[in-house]
């Protein structure tokens, strides 16, 4: 047996060391800047001589530009792009910026509600930048000829566009754009606005020519993946849309730049097409069936989001239009479920929810209402724990009742143990016997863990998902609960000038959760096993290098889980007074071996 134990141990030690190296690597490769400020011009190091200008590091969770020299750019070119005079403003209680008379480009556009980051100073989140800028993504509508037609003169990419004076586009304020292309067709692109992220464009051909005309209805996203947040099994950066009422989530960016034409044309009917990263995405939603769709990635490098309409025919004295709306902004899930119930199909499943969104939804419902109640994220985590212990409080009374039931047979099934040492199959039918007897379940003391599962897995969720979370505060140092605790034991809490990697990127919220785990596990009954009770010595202290890089609200959620587990099991030993007399006499037990052993 001592051989047998000792074999475990070095098993549970090697597991622990490979667990520990492998989930570093994996926190490596998922979040590479987890616990890295996000890069500024200002703090980011000139590029080595002779090195890409166009460099990037691996993308950040967030997104946005990771190169030194392209953020440097991406403000000086803005500021040239932004001070051209010939734009028309946009001012929305959800976004602001201004349209491009140049092209009839919408490629300038912030949010109201967002900030970059935490600095407030920073500005608002950038959504669109002009074309040429290192993070260019814009929108442009317009027209082709239609094939097997004569041609006809439509406006190019950079034609000049003609605005009413003093145009300005507002939620109560439409704006028209013109365009004459001298042959007898007059263009026109109106474009609407509403109070959240959705611009409505209508383009309009009147044909005043003497013979019928026939064109084709286009619109694109343009936008580099400079700027695109981290692609991971759990939550998709790229291009996606849906297609006859199915959301997809693909291709990926590397899908199209790989594949032969580096077009990747999709299949079905496009409700709605565009690009996403984890808090942000641009989406074309067009008017009614009869699109074609594909992804495109242009030989300069930028990747395109394509709607093709079908050709219209336009006799003499008439005119036709066709209308699309554009998506730009935050992911708010109050603001996509709106659109989807007035009849934007699956509009909400932009947020990539994944398979449990029938649970993670009604977690994040209830955690919003608990914030609206409170106004404190923080608090409202820690209160959503409390709920989910209250509720599961009954099932963690059956747990203990088992575990009594458990700690009363054991003398009865060491003697079966013992009587069947040399026959296992006869040893397992008695003491399924016995537990049929006796009315004990020995998987009871399971349940809560397996009940709380699906309940972490939809708070890790959420909280890496939703744009609501982002930036959120809870007390002291804790400025953003969707990120990782800021502060680092190894760094002295910021005082030394280095950040330590990511597995040893212990934090404040990351030690508690190792003590509290400690503690929760001191009160449970001692393991028969010896080897098993190593292995639960070393768990907090395994989970706590584990959860380290984990989002601040996820830690918080498993503190209190823990605080409310130990309350709970000091008052339920209070109520079984045999079973803490049990795992006491246990506890003695073992200390007494121990002691022998030595």
């Amino acid at each position: 047996m001592d051989n047998l134990n000792t074999r475990n141990m070095i098993l549970a030690g090697v597991l622990t060391v490979l667990i520990m190296l492998g989930w570093n690597a994996g926190v490596q490769y998922f979040y590479p800047n987890a616990n890295k400020p996000q890069p500024a011009a200002t703090q980011a190091a000139a590029p080595t001589p002779g090195a890409s200008a166009t460099a990037t590091a691996k993308p950040t969770r967030e997104g946005g530009l990771t190169n030194a020299a392209d953020i440097a750019l991406e403000k000086k070119d803005l500021k040239a792009a932004l001070a051209a005079p010939n734009r028309v403003r946009i001012e929305a209680p959800g976004l602001s910026g201004s349209i491009n008379l140049t092209g009839g480009v919408i490629d300038d556009l912030t949010t109201n509600r967002h900030t970059a980051s935490l600095e407030k100073a920073d500005g608002p989140q950038r959504i669109f930048s002009p074309a040429g800028t290192p993070a260019q993504e814009y929108a442009q509508f317009g027209w082709v000829p239609a094939e097997g037609s004569a041609p006809v003169p439509t406006p190019a990419g950079n034609a000049e566009w003609t605005a009413p004076a003093g145009a300005k586009l507002t939620p109560q304020t439409p704006v028209t754009l013109s365009y004459d292309n001298g042959a007898g067709q007059t263009f026109a692109l109106t474009y609407a606005i509403d109070a959240d992220y959705m611009i409505t464009v209508t383009q309009t051909v009147r044909n005043a020519g003497a013979a019928p005309v026939a064109i084709k209805p286009v619109a694109h996203l343009n936008r580099t993946d400079k700027t695109a947040s981290l692609d991971s099994w759990n939550v998709h950066s790229g291009p996606f849309g849906a297609f006859d009422g199915t959301v997809s989530f693909g291709p990926n960016y590397s899908d199209v730049a790989e594949s032969a034409s580096k077009v990747v044309e999709n299949k079905g009917n496009p409700d709605w097409i565009g690009f996403t990263d984890i808090y942000w995405m641009s989406t074309l939603i067009p008017e009614k069936a009869g699109a074609t769709s594909e992804f495109r990635l242009d030989p300069s490098g930028i990747y395109r989001a394509n709607l093709f309409y079908p050709q219209a025919a336009i006799a003499p004295g008439q005119q036709t239009t066709r209308t699309t709306r554009l998506f730009a902004g935050a992911k708010e899930t109050e603001v996509l479920d709106r659109y989807e119930a007035a009849g934007i199909p699956h509009f909400g499943l932009a947020i990539d929810w994944g398979w449990f969104r029938w649970f993670e939804k009604p977690i994040f419902w209830l955690l919003k209402t608990l914030f609206h109640a409170v106004g404190n994220f923080g608090v409202a985590i820690m209160l959503l724990t409390v709920v989910v212990r209250g509720v599961m409080f009954p099932v963690a009374q059956r747990q203990f009742a088992s575990m009594a039931a458990m700690k009363a047979i054991q003398p009865k099934m060491k003697a079966i143990q013992e009587r069947y040492k040399d026959d296992k199959q006869k040893q397992q039918e008695e003491v399924m016997a016995l537990y049929k007897r006796e009315g004990v379940n020995p998987l009871a003391g399971c349940l809560p863990i397996f009940l709380q599962i699906p309940i972490f897995f939809a708070l890790y969720k959420v909280l890496i998902l939703s744009v609501e979370m982002r930036h959120q505060p809870f007390a002291l140092w804790i400025k953003d609960l969707s990120a990782p605790d800021p502060l680092h034991i190894l760094n002295l809490f910021g005082l030394l000038e280095f950040q330590p990697p990511a597995f040893l990127a212990i934090g404040v919220l990351a030690l508690l959760l190792g003590i509290t785990m400690y503690f929760q596990f001191k009160l449970n009954p001692a393991q028969m096993d010896p080897a098993q009770q190593q292995i639960f010595a070393i768990m907090p202290w395994m989970m706590m290098f584990i959860m380290a890089p984990f989002a601040a609200g996820l830690l918080l959620y498993w503190i209190t889980s823990n605080v409310l587990t130990i309350a709970q099991q000091a008052y339920l030993y209070s109520r079984h007074p045999q079973l803490k007399a049990q795992a006491e006499k246990t506890a003695e037990d073992h200390s007494r071996a121990k002691a022998r052993g030595k």
